[in-house]
This record gives structure tokens, sequence and C-alpha cells, in this order.
């Protein structure tokens, strides 16, 4: 998923206003306005650093004139005690920021760590690990590119950008091939289509339709393996339901070419650092 610097601007908008509202009370009664600092950002526990230019940004909205120098780059690993940035200005802009950059760095850092570490239990194997749309609303474009950044691969961005009949679909419309025959009166050749099937029966239907994408959705991995040999390599295949470190191999030697984790955005447990004014 790009970036786009509008939408950029508009998460980190709505998060300082949602943090300072009137003024941050505290800093403002403590600090002198030209009071200047140093801090450092500082790694708490290990994992992949994502997210740095947006912290940059949120601090530069407080004050112009920061100096942000940083000493890894997003998709670098880090451990604890780490330095990740060192930045210098208002002492007053530090303070108030600091917590919107800090749940945006740690948020992100923790998708991509999360991330790499199922991206590395497959990386010898065809399949890519995926992300889904269980995002925090608002937050979709920056919760994709931590996923991107950990080593994953984007699903769709939303609802517009590529079809995904899913099981309520298919109820609504009767049958698979109805749902992808109506889908295809619609849409030009250039939008992937992608049914959702949860068992073989669904997949022959599916496949027969030419659809460019079977889901396998909440299958065995027995069955999943039946289900790549129908398939036959005539479609990509995606493995999705319930996955996790434990089971995420035994998924990906089944022959998949998709692997979708939710948990990657939904359940994420941020990356502990924190920034330390010296």
């Amino acid at each position: 998923m790009k970036l786009n610097q509008k939408e950029i601007e508009r998460v980190i908008l709505t998060a300082l206003k949602e943090d300072i509202g009137a003024g941050d009370i505290t800093t403002n009664l403590i600090i002198g306005k030209k009071k200047q600092a140093n801090a450092f950002f500082l790694a708490k526990e290990d994992g992949i650093v994502a997210g740095l230019a947006i912290a940059k940004m949120v601090l530069q909205k407080l004050d112009k004139k920061i100096v942000w120098k940083s000493f890894v780059k997003d998709g670098n690993f880090v451990s604890v005690g780490t330095r990740i940035v060192e930045v210098k200005g208002s002492l007053r802009a530090l303070l108030t920021g600091e917590r919107t950059a800090l749940n945006i760095l740690q948020r992100m850092s923790g998708i991509a760590t999360s991330t790499n570490s199922f991206v590395k239990i497959v990386n010898d194997t065809n399949a890519k690990i995926l992300d889904t749309r269980k995002t925090v609303p608002g937050l979709r474009m920056l919760d994709k590119d931590a996923v991107k950044i950990g080593g994953g691969t984007n699903h769709r961005s939303g609802l517009f950008d590529m079809v995904l009949i899913k099981d309520n679909h298919i109820k609504a419309a009767g049958t698979i091939t109805n749902a992808v025959t109506k889908i295809r009166k619609g849409v030009t050749k250039k939008i992937k289509i992608e049914v959702e099937t949860t068992n073989l029966d669904e997949v022959r239907e599916a496949l027969k339709n030419k659809v460019e994408i079977i889901m396998l959705d909440n299958m065995t991995t027995p069955m999943m393996k039946e289900a790549v040999k129908i398939i036959a390599r005539k479609a990509k295949v995606e493995a999705s339901g319930n996955v996790d470190l434990k089971s995420l191999r035994k998924i990906a030697e089944t022959g998949v070419d998709y692997i979708s984790v939710g948990a990657l955005t939904h359940s994420v447990k941020a990356l502990d650092i924190s920034m330390k004014i010296v």
C-alpha cells in the first residue's frame, strides 16, 4: 500500500488534536517557550523498527526546526538499549509530541516485528505472508506500510481495489457461480476476483469459474493439500483462518501461495520504545 502524503498529514493532525486539545497544560506551565533540549529514542526490547519518518513528522508539526538524526532505518533490527534516534529542538515540542510520536512508532514497529517473525518461518517456501483489513480505523495505511517493512505482502487496500467474494456474498447470490457471474458483468479484467471456499466442492466450483485467487478458509492442512492439487496452479491459493506461528509452517508446506494473518494488525503488541531527555 503506497503511503499518501495527505493521508499521513490527516493521521498526524488528528492524533495531535486528540492529545493536545486546547494545549499541553503541564508542559506549558513548567517549560519556557525558548527552552531547547536533546533527546534519544531508545529500544527497550528487541524488534524491527518501522515508522521513523512518521514520528519525525509528528515532532516537526510542533517545531519546524527540530533536528532529527536516525541511527537506524525502517526495517532494521534493534536490540534492547539501542539508540534509535537523536532529536534536538524545543523542549516543549519534544514533551508535547512525545506520546503521539511514540504511539505511532511503537505500533508500526510492533506490526513489523510480528510480521517478520511470520515471514522468517516461511521464507524458504512458496508462501507469502499477507495482511488483512483488520486494521485500526483510520490507520490502515500505516498498519499496512508496517507489514511491508516487516517483509510481508499487502492484500487489498480496501473494498474498492479488488473483488473478494466471501461466504455471505455467496449465500446472498445463491452459488459461487451466480456471484462470479454478477461480478464479471460489472468489473473490468484489471480487477482480480478472489473467492472464499470452505470445502473441496466449493474449490472446484471456484476453479471452474476461472477466478484469479481461491481462498481456503479454515481448512485442515490435509484438505489444503488436496485443494492445492485440485487447483494445480490454475489460480493462486490463499490460506486463511486462525493462523498462528505454531501452525504456519505446516500450512506453508501444503503449497499455498499466500497465508493471510489478521493478527498482524488486529492483535499487535507495540514494540517498547521510550524517549529520554538528556
